[in-house]
């Protein structure tokens, strides 16, 4: 098993490519140890001194880790783990564990103005923060300004406040007149 690593915006964060699937359909973010409960795999990543969190996507993991330990020192024992994880035989994620679909449901009368955001945040934007490692997803709408949660090499990324506002915020409100703003969510 090859499995090739690349760098994202993110110094952080590094996105690991398997070469095969990792997950069928969705995501799904484990931003703590303690979220990791759903997923074998990310509970074995966990064990790697310096891991802070982990995101996986259809073919990749990302991997952020702390501060105060080196990737030198880290990439070795990740790749192990990844590895060791594949050739295991186990899943990914565990019998019923819930992955994210993405967006967050909205009720109410911008129910138009939030298909249209929805829309545009899957055909132009997650493709392209996918490559980088991560994923963007709707969380609300409210009086112009459009809340989105950002995981994986996203979370935390020196150039993620850059993206929504020049990207993503001028991409939606070009095309959404309705739109005045775009701001990020913890959840």
């Amino acid at each position: 098993m090859f499995i090739q690593t690349e760098s994202t915006p993110n110094p952080a964060t590094l996105k690991f490519l398997p070469g095969q699937t990792v997950l069928d359909m969705g995501t799904a973010d484990f931003p703590s140890a303690d979220a990791a409960g759903a997923s074998p795999l990310a509970q074995r990543l966990f064990a790697v001194d310096g891991v802070t969190g982990i995101f996986f996507g259809n073919d990749f993991v990302t991997v952020t880790k702390a501060d105060t330990v080196d990737w030198d020192h880290m990439k070795p024992a990740i790749l192990g783990a990844i590895m060791e994880h594949f050739q295991s035989g186990q899943p990914v994620m565990s019998d019923g564990a819930a992955q994210a679909g993405g967006h967050a449901e909205h009720e109410g009368e911008d129910g138009e103005i939030v298909g249209q955001i929805k829309e545009l945040l899957d055909s132009r934007v997650r493709p392209a923060v996918a490559q980088d490692g991560g994923d963007i997803t709707f969380h609300g709408f409210d009086r112009g300004v459009v809340y989105l949660h950002m995981q994986g090499a996203c979370a935390g990324c020196p150039s993620s406040t850059l993206t929504l506002k020049m990207g993503i915020e001028n991409l939606l409100r070009h095309y959404i007149p309705e739109v005045t703003e775009v701001r990020p969510v913890a959840v």
